[in-house]
C-alpha cells in the first residue's frame, strides 16, 4: 500500500515506526550474517572468494594441501598416489571426507559437489585437464578458484596459494617453517660430503615395452627436495617439452652411459613402500648400468617419497634423504 494514500495520523506514524524498526532489523541481521570477501588471482582469474572459506571442495593436487593446512572441508578427489605420505590424522580425514571426484578430471561428480553446498572449490588438476570440466556448472555451484600444478618444483609456491585460498595460509607457513629447518640442518650435516659431486638421477617412469628410462634433471619431482639438502644434480634434457618435460626425458637405455656416465653419484626413485617399480629395476639389470662409474664407486642412493608436494608429506623425503646418505659419513 502507497504512502501517499491518506491514512489518520496516528496510523501513520504507527505503521512508519514499525516499518523503520523492521528495516533496522533486517539490515543488522543481514550485516552481521553476510560473509566478508575477498579477490583471489587463480590461474582462471581473479575470483571473488569467502575470506574465511566455511565448506570448501577440493581436487587434484588441492587435496592434500588442504587436508594438511586443516581447511574446513566438505568433499575432495581421490588422491591414492599421495595416501602413503599422509600422517594417520591426515588419511583419518581423507578417508572420512565425501568423494566427489576420481583420479582424473573427467571423474568428477558436480551433483555430489553441489549436494556438499560448498562456498568455494579449489580445482587442482594440470591445465590440460581443465578441458574435461565443466566450469560454467561449478561456477553456479560456487567460486572456483582453479590453481594448477606446471613445473614439478613449483609444489611450493602451488601449496602456498591453495592453503591462501582455503584461508589457512597460518597453518601453511608453518609447515615450511618446519621444513626448512630440517633441509638447513640436512645440508649442514651433508655439506662436505656433497660438496663437488655430480649427481644423476633416475625416475619412476620408463617405459620397460619401449625399451626407455625416464633420465630426470634439477627441478624434476625425484631431485627438488634432494636439492634443498645440497644435492646437484648436473645436466639438462635435449629439447624441452614444456612442464615436466622441461626437466625430464626418457632416453633408451642403451644411452645410459651417455646419460648417466658424468655422474659421481645417483640417486633413483623408490616406490613410497619402498619397493622398487619394474621400470626402475629395468634399469638396476642393465649390465650398462653396473659398468658406470657411480655405480662401480658405490655412489648409487635410493630416494622414497619423491613425489612430496607439500612441505609436510616432503618432511618424510627429507628422512629418506638422510637414511640414503648416511652411508657417505661413516668412516
Amino acid at each position: 500500500m502507497s504512502f501517499r494514500q491518506r491514512w489518520p495520523l496516528a496510523g501513520a506514524l504507527t505503521l512508519s515506526l514499525v516499518f523503520v524498526a523492521a528495516c533496522g532489523s533486517s539490515g543488522s541481521d543481514a550485516a552481521k550474517t553476510a560473509a566478508p570477501t575477498r579477490v583471489f588471482a587463480a590461474d582462471n582469474g581473479d575470483v571473488t572468494i569467502p575470506a574465511a572459506p566455511r565448506k570448501v571442495v577440493a581436487t587434484g593436487y588441492a587435496v592434500p594441501a588442504l587436508i594438511e593446512a586443516g581447511t574446513p572441508l566438505v568433499g575432495i578427489s581421490t588422491w591414492r598416489r599421495g595416501l602413503a605420505m599422509m600422517s594417520e590424522q591426515d588419511l583419518a580425514t581423507y578417508n572420512g571426507l565425501a568423494k566427489i571426484a576420481g583420479e582424473t578430471a573427467a571423474e568428477t561428480n558436480y551433483e555430489a559437489i553441489a549436494t556438499a553446498k560448498p562456498d568455494l572449490i579449489v580445482i587442482g588438476v594440470p591445465k590440460p585437464a581443465m578441458a574435461d570440466l565443466d566450469m560454467d556448472r561449478l561456477k553456479s555451484i560456487a567460486p572456483v578458484v582453479a590453481i594448477s600444478p606446471t613445473m614439478p618444483s613449483a609444489w611450493r609456491e602451488q601449496s602456498r596459494r591453495q592453503a591462501d585460498a582455503g584461508g589457512r595460509l597460518g597453518d601453511f607457513e608453518a609447515a615450511k617453517a618446519a621444513y626448512e629447518k630440517k633441509a638447513a640442518e640436512l645440508a649442514a650435516k651433508y655439506k662436505d660430503v656433497l660438496s663437488g659431486l655430480k649427481f644423476g638421477h633416475v625416475g619412476a617412469y620408463g617405459d620397460i615395452a619401449k625399451g626407455t628410462f625416464h633420465r630426470e634433471f634439477a627441478g624434476s619431482w625425484g631431485t627438488t627436495i634432494a636439492q634443498d639438502v645440497g644435492v646437484s644434480y648436473y645436466g639438462e634434457v635435449k629439447k624441452k617439452g614444456g612442464g615436466g618435460l622441461d626437466v625430464s626425458e626418457y632416453p633408451s637405455i642403451e644411452e645410459l652411459p651417455k646419460s648417466l656416465g658424468e655422474a659421481d653419484a645417483i640417486t633413483y626413485t623408490l616406490q613410497a613402500d619402498g619397493s622398487v617399480s619394474e621400470a626402475v629395476q629395468y634399469v638396476l639389470d642393465s649390465g650398462l648400468w653396473k659398468n658406470l662409474p657411480a655405480v662401480k664407486a658405490g655412489k648409487v642412493f635410493p630416494l622414497q617419497y619423491t613425489e612430496a608436494a607439500t612441505y609436510k608429506s616432503a618432511l618424510r623425503t627429507l628422512d629418506s634423504i638422510d637414511k640414503a646418505f648416511a652411508p657417505l659419513l661413516a668412516p
